[in-house]
């Protein structure tokens, strides 16, 4: 299983457009493609599941804790070819900068992929 994390430096990058064009593109050429949204939105994850025809879940430290994120990677992901995870608001989103806590702390090395 492959995955793809889309993230820009701030809001208005077109970081929704790059990854929605991605989905489009792999699910046309037949991948069942499972979308992610990092940060608590409504608004792109039902552009994702419009376009993926699945639904998309949130992945945020905040709310989720580390635990959370990785039950809801592993159930949403179980069957899809590609994992496409849009990124929070920018590279330096979260709850404040005196920490670690929030959208911004995701490592790839936390998500179970294999």
């Amino acid at each position: 299983m492959n995955a793809f994390i889309i993230a820009g430096t701030h809001s208005g990058v077109g970081k929704t457009t790059i990854a929605l064009s991605l989905m489009a593109g792999l699910q046309k050429r037949g991948m069942l493609v499972q979308p992610f949204k990092i940060g608590p939105d409504y608004i792109d994850t039902g552009y994702h599941k419009a376009t993926c025809g699945r639904s998309s879940y949130n992945l945020d430290t905040w709310i989720m804790g580390i635990d959370g994120i990785k039950t809801t990677f592993v159930k949403a992901r179980h069957d899809a070819h590609v994992v496409i995870i849009e990124g929070a608001m920018g590279l330096f989103a979260g709850s404040s900068g005196k920490d670690e806590q929030g959208s911004k702390k995701v490592k790839r090395e936390e998500l179970p992929l294999e």
